[in-house]
C-alpha cells in the first residue's frame, strides 16, 4: 500500500474533527501535512492544508468555533499551521488569528509554579497533553513576531513540567499534575495521576524534540534539553515490543486488555528520528523506522470500503470527569476507552513521522554523493544526517 495515497485520499476525503470548529485534532494533520510539503513540495501537501485551514478562518482572523475564554490549551496546537501559512503566503488573516490564540496565552490560568492550566474546566492541573498543544507555539510565535520572553517562559514551563510530572518508579512521566490535590486520579502526597498512558508520553516526546529543534542547539543545552532528550529516548525504548510498537499502557505488557497503540507508535517514531536528526546522544532513528514498520505491517490495513485505514488508535482518553463518567487514570481505564480507526490523532503523527523518516533517507543519500570516492577510513568520523 502506498502511503502517498492514503495520506491523499484521507486529507481529500477529512472532515473537520469537531463539527468545523478549530481544534487540536485538526491540528495534527495540520502539522503532517506541513511536514510532509517539506520533503515533498511537488505533492498535493500544502493544497490540503491550505484548503484544511482556510475554511476555519475569516477574513479577520477569528476562528470557527473559537472562544478564548474556554482557556483551552488544546485549541493552541492549530495556530502552528497559522504561523507556517503567514510565513508562506503573507496572507494578514493567519497572523491575525495566531495573535488571537498568543492573547489566550498572554491571559491564561498557571498554576503556582507558572505552568498552564490544561483548561478551565481541568482547574490547576498540568497534563503531559497541554505541553505539546501550547508551548511549540508559543516558541514559533515568539520568534517569528519578536517576542523572545515567550520563548523564555515556554523553556521555564516545560523544565518545571518535567519535574512536576517525573515519576520515579519508572523514569517516565505520568500523565497529569494537580496542584490542588482535589481530584480522585491524584495523589495526595504527590498530585500526580497513577498509570503510564503512551499517547501522553507520545505528545511529551513530540514537545521535547519540537521545542529542541525551534529554540536551537545553545538554548536547547543550556535549558538541559539534550540530556533529558536521551534519557528519555533510554527509558522510552525499552518498552517498544518486538513488532515495533508500544502498548497502550507503557510498562504493563502483561496488564489484561492491554495493545499495542498506533498513535503512540506514530509519535515515538517521530521522536526518535527526530532526535536523531537533531544530533542528540544515544537517540537512534532506526527504533522509529522499526516502529513504522510495525505500524505498517499490523496496523495498516484496506477497509471494507476499499480504502486503507490505520486502526488500534484509541480515539480519547483524559482524567476526571467527561461525558458523564470519571476517568480515574488507573491502567484498567486507559484499556477500557474504545478503539477509532482513522482518527486524526493517530493519522496526523503518522504522516509526520513517514516526512521525517523521508528526510532521514534523503540527507542519508545526500551524504553517500558528497562522500563518494573517499575510502571508509576518511568517512568513518562523519556525522550521520
Amino acid at each position: 500500500m502506498k502511503l502517498d495515497t492514503f495520506f491523499d485520499t484521507f486529507a481529500e476525503q477529512y472532515q473537520h474533527y469537531k463539527r468545523g470548529d478549530w481544534c487540536y485534532e485538526d491540528g495534527c494533520v495540520y502539522r503532517g501535512l506541513l511536514l510532509l510539503d517539506g520533503v515533498d513540495p511537488r505533492g498535493p501537501w500544502f493544497g490540503h492544508l491550505k484548503r484544511l485551514v482556510d475554511s476555519q478562518v475569516g477574513y479577520d482572523g477569528s476562528l470557527a468555533g473559537y472562544d478564548i475564554e474556554e482557556f483551552n490549551i488544546d485549541n493552541i496546537l492549530s495556530g502552528r499551521a497559522l504561523i507556517a501559512l503567514y510565513a508562506r503566503t503573507g496572507e494578514e488573516k493567519y497572523r491575525l488569528a495566531a495573535d488571537r490564540l498568543a492573547e489566550q496565552l498572554g491571559r491564561h490560568p498557571r498554576i503556582g509554579r507558572g505552568n498552564y492550566w490544561h483548561k478551565l474546566r481541568y482547574p490547576h492541573q498540568v497534563w503531559l497533553d497541554g505541553l505539546y498543544m501550547g508551548l511549540p507555539f508559543q516558541i514559533e510565535y515568539g520568534k517569528a513576531f519578536g517576542k523572545p520572553e515567550l520563548v523564555d517562559d515556554a523553556i521555564v514551563q516545560l523544565k518545571s513540567a518535567l519535574e512536576l510530572l517525573a515519576d520515579p518508579a519508572t523514569g517516565l512521566y505520568s500523565h497529569g499534575y494537580d496542584e490542588a490535590r482535589e481530584q480522585r486520579w491524584a495523589d495526595k502526597r504527590t498530585g500526580r495521576s497513577q498509570a503510564l498512558w503512551s499517547r501522553a508520553l507520545g505528545w511529551l516526546a513530540m514537545a521535547l524534540v519540537d521545542v529542541h529543534e525551534a529554540i536551537g542547539p545553545k538554548l536547547a543545552a543550556q535549558a538541559g534539553l539534550d540530556e533529558a532528550i536521551e534519557v528519555f529516548a533510554k527509558r522510552v525504548a525499552r518498552h517498544q515490543r518486538e513488532d515495533g510498537r508500544w502498548n497502550q499502557v507503557t510498562d504493563q505488557p502483561e496488564l489484561e486488555g492491554n495493545y499495542p497503540e498506533s498513535s503512540a507508535t506514530a509519535m515515538f517514531a517521530y521522536f526518535f528520528l527526530v532526535g536523531e536528526r537533531l544530533g542528540i546522544s544515544g537517540v537512534d532513528g532506526e527504533i522509529g523506522l522499526k516502529a513504522l514498520a510495525g505500524l505498517r505491517e499490523h496496523a495498516l490495513a484496506v477497509g471494507p470500503d476499499g480504502e486503507p485505514v490505520l486502526g488500534a488508535i484509541c480515539h480519547v482518553a483524559g482524567l476526571g470527569g467527561f461525558d458523564g463518567r470519571y476517568r480515574d487514570g488507573t491502567a484498567a481505564y486507559y484499556v477500557s476507552e474504545r478503539l477509532q480507526p482513522n482518527d486524526a490523532k493517530g493519522v496526523g503523527p503518522f504522516m509526520m513521522a513517514v516526512a521525517e523518516a523521508r528526510r532521514r533517507e534523503r540527507l542519508g543519500e545526500a551524504s553517500a554523493t558528497e562522500n563518494a570516492g573517499f575510502p571508509a577510513s576518511a568517512r568513518a568520523g562523519a556525522p550521520r544526517g
